[in-house]
Formats: structure tokens, sequence, C-alpha cells
């Protein structure tokens, strides 16, 4: 049986101290307080937080990007995605996105909500859009950033990610997400 009381669940910070401070994100440890007194250590990642967009063309095909990932030491497959820059609106920084890793602007770009990556130790928001109306400019990808963009039919996307050979959660929950609020069915 659910307890009501959720002040108890409420931490203190006692003190809280940055340990690391990089490029994309910040390591902060926390000394805190719980509801009975005692005391316990958070290890927390300050980042700011990403936006990622699924484009979508007419046909239902959707351009997604292949990218080498340091910490799994393995390429994988991903909707274009990519760190909001301090003070930045979170819909700049897809669009942005959209246009620097696969060429694209969109006519329309529909806001699937946000979800928290890993709320334990890990700050990190990231914003979910959709874009149609899609017309190719030409890509501009960041210095020092290499990646294939590729064309893939939606529903080929959906059985990958129903299969487990998408891993990337944003690219999960943007696939599903869209064909929810697009009213597509296969």
């Amino acid at each position: 049986m659910a307890d009501n009381n959720l002040e108890r669940l409420i931490e203190k910070t006692l003190s809280s101290e940055v340990v690391f401070s990089g490029r994309v994100f910040d390591t902060i440890v926390k000394k805190v307080e719980l509801s009975d007194g005692s005391t316990s250590t958070r290890e927390i990642v300050k980042h700011n937080g990403g936006a990622c967009i699924l484009p979508v063309d007419e046909d239902l095909n959707c351009y997604m990007v292949r990218q080498f990932r340091s910490p799994f030491e393995k390429i994988l497959l991903e909707v274009p995605a990519g760190k909001i820059e301090l003070g930045e609106d979170p819909r700049v920084c897809a669009i942005r996105e959209l246009h620097e890793e696969t060429g694209f602007e969109a006519s329309e770009v529909i806001d699937l909500g946000k979800m928290v990556c890993s709320p334990g130790y890990d700050s990190e928001i990231i914003y979910l859009y959709a874009a149609r109306g899609l017309n190719f400019i030409g890509e501009k990808p960041d210095e020092g950033e290499f990646l294939n963009c590729e064309k893939i039919p939606l529903k080929e996307l959906l059985e990958m990610a129903d299969k487990g050979l998408i891993a990337d959660s944003k690219t999960q929950l943007c696939l599903y997400k869209t064909v929810r609020r697009l009213g597509i069915e296969f």
C-alpha cells in the first residue's frame, strides 16, 4: 500500500561540490540528509540537456544517423540530436541539428515532449521532436563530427526497435511517439 506522505522522500542538501568541470557536463558530489536523519552521498552529472528530431518524409522514410559512440565502443543508429547550448531554446537546437546532421530543413516541427534520461544520477533532459515537410539544403556537420545519414523506412525502424536492434532510448521514444502523434498505422 502506498504511503501518501511524500515529504519523507525529500532529501536536504548539506553540501555540494563540483569535482569535475568539462566541455559537455560537470560532475557534482552532494552530501544529503535523508528524512530519517541519516546522511548519504549523491554523485550527479550536471548536463545542459539535448534535443533530437525524427525527420519523416512524405513516403514515411526517416533520415537517421550512424555515429561511433565511445562509451560503448561501437556505432549506433540514432535520430539526429545534439547538446543544447546554455540558454538555447530546445526547438532551435533540434532544428539546427536536423540541418547539420541530415542537410534538411522542415516546414513543420512537431513537439513530442521530453524525457529524463537517467534520473538517479544525471540531470540531462532530452527534448523530442518530429519533422515533416522536408527540404534538402545541404549538410553542415560540426567540426570533428563524423556520421553517416541514412534513409530508412519508418516501418523498418519500428521493427528494428521492437527487436532490440536500436539501443538508443531517445531514438526508440521518438519513433514510437511520432507514430502515435501522427496516427500512423502499418
